[in-house]
């Protein structure tokens, strides 16, 4: 666990980005995508790669991001819904969300996915009500990296910006952090890249599902130096 100096002093809640964090999802997303540009467009695409650069933001931003047709959406949710039994969840990712629920941490989710489709995946591995709450793009006005989705996290749980960390492996989620004023904590123990996420300035980086209880214990008692 690696950080840089922090001003919070206590965390007592703590966001998380799903796809990449909490579930291993990307050879879903793969499938899906491809299956889905060719219905629409047509032919094959080595677009995925482009893709990926942009997950954490909304299906329909990185369309527009992306210059594809927005017609994309329906089959790429067909799929992805077909192919959710090939979600995985990270390993140790039960065990630490147990330990911070012991610990009295409120946990919320805030992802790229729209909410009802978030919420059905998580119960599906047994995951929903492990969250306080879970948010989707589609819930907010504007989804990352616009602190929107955050802030409606931290709202609905009444909890202030200064006691929280958002836990994500993409630039967006950083993004986002940052501009809710929570602690930005980059995952790289998934997808995450290492080096893209330390150019935005992430606050901590962690690399097992397990540090973020420790993450919680060291603000407890000390702070992060």
């Amino acid at each position: 666990m690696s950080s840089r100096t922090s001003s919070v002093s206590d965390l007592a809640t703590v966001v998380f980005d799903m796809d990449g964090v909490l579930v291993d999802s990307i050879d879903v997303m793969r499938q899906a995508f491809e299956i889905a540009y060719a219905e629409v467009v047509g032919g094959t695409t080595p677009l995925f790669d482009e893709y990926r650069k942009h997950l954490g933001r909304y299906f329909p931003d990185i369309m527009r991001i992306m210059g594809l047709p927005g017609e994309m959406q329906a089959p790429y949710m067909r799929e992805s819904a077909r192919l959710a039994d090939q979600v995985l969840v990270y390993p140790g990712i039960p065990a630490m969300l147990d330990q911070l629920r012991e610990m009295g941490v409120a946990t919320a989710v805030a992802t790229g996915k729209s909410g009802e489709r978030a919420r059905s995946l998580l119960d599906r591995l047994g995951l929903l009500d492990r969250f306080d709450i879970v948010v989707g793009s589609d819930e907010v006005a504007r989804p990352k990296p616009a602190p929107d989705i955050v802030e409606r996290a931290l709202d609905v749980l009444g909890a202030t910006a200064v006691s929280a960390a958002m836990v994500g492996d993409a630039i967006t989620d950083m993004r986002s952090a940052q501009a809710a004023g929570v602690l930005a904590v980059a995952a790289v123990w998934g997808e995450g890249d290492e080096a893209e996420l330390l150019g935005v300035n992430p606050d901590v980086v962690l690399r097992f599902p397990a540090e973020v209880p420790m993450l919680v214990r060291s603000h407890a008692t000390r702070g992060i130096a």
